[in-house]
């Protein structure tokens, strides 16, 4: 009786066969997309991978990772499949319910950071955010930020719930007020208290360049996260309409932007009387968030919707 030799993976075969399958495929950032899910296979941080290269895998390891694998293989985002981002250094869950969080989202933070601590860091500074999605810029701010209440609104009780998770798993829920408001409401409803600052990760991707989108993106997050469904510019435009009744005399409104549109929503402020405002860009050199001083607190807000 001639008996077969059953091929004996290793998790160095395995993730040279693997990348080399998704190259192939077009996929990008082949080589990490392979990491995080074999070692969320295997419950390993990545850089075990490289130290146990030559471990034989059994059975129910390949079977695992193979799961895994064959989710990508159909776009579905690697942070929903191993149910973790990576935020600033934090580490989040994330699923459906909410959208990734972006690297260029960290230029977004690390900005509002810079004028918090332009300020006294021994006064306190308030701070409410508009779209909360996963919690990660409210988290980033609670753990960074020395003296900060931030108050966070979303009109997904979903997106809401993640956040609020990862709040706990870090905990430091009592540094954040959650709340179920759409920003589109009559204003008075969002007027919860007076704050110093107002920042946003606003949905600004155009019906027009919704269909480019990769896969990943449109099959898997959550389209109203991502685009207006109109021209990129509506969250904006309401965001500096909201600003001048939800902040303090001078507070800073800090709003992230797509590519090409940095020029636009700083013309936008311009118009709306802000003052002090500027650009800045991500890693990548787009000009990623527009900043700007608020003009002068507007009295007789119920009238706004």
């Amino acid at each position: 009786m001639i008996q077969h030799k059953v091929r004996v993976w290793t998790i160095r075969d395995l993730m040279k066969f693997a990348i080399e399958h998704l190259q192939k495929l077009g996929f990008d950032e082949a080589r990490l997309n392979v990491e995080l899910l074999l070692a969320h296979a295997l419950g390993f941080q990545r850089i075990q991978l490289y130290t146990n290269f030559d471990k034989p895998l059994t059975k129910e390891e390949l079977a695992k990772f193979r799961s895994l694998y064959e989710r990508r293989l159909i776009h579905e985002p690697v942070q929903y499949i191993i149910g973790s981002a990576n935020f600033m250094g934090v580490q989040l869950s994330v699923d459906s319910r909410a959208l990734i969080p972006r690297p260029e989202t960290e230029t977004l933070v690390e900005q509002a950071m810079i004028l918090c601590k332009e300020r006294d860091e021994e006064k306190p500074i308030s701070i409410i955010e508009l779209g909360t999605g996963s919690g990660n810029i409210a988290i980033s701010l609670a753990k960074y930020v020395k003296n900060a209440s931030i108050t966070t609104i979303d009109n997904s009780r979903e997106a809401l719930d993640v956040a609020r998770e990862n709040a706990a798993r870090h905990q430091i829920e009592s540094a954040i007020d959650f709340r179920l408001i759409d920003m589109f409401e009559p204003v008075d409803q969002l007027l919860l208290k007076r704050f110093d600052m107002l920042i946003s990760n606003p949905p600004y991707i155009s019906s027009d360049d919704w269909d480019a989108l990769p896969t990943d993106v449109k099959r898997y997050e959550p389209r109203g996260a991502l685009t207006d469904s109109k021209d990129g510019f509506e969250c904006h435009a309401r965001i500096i309409e909201l600003a001048p009744f939800l902040l303090r005399n001078d507070g800073w409104v800090l709003v992230e932007v797509g590519y090409g549109q940095a020029k636009t929503v700083a013309n936008m402020m311009g118009q709306a009387g802000f003052s002090s405002i500027s650009m800045a860009h991500d890693l990548q050199g787009v000009q990623r968030v527009v900043k700007g001083a608020t003009p002068s607190t507007i009295r007789g807000f119920t009238n706004i919707n």
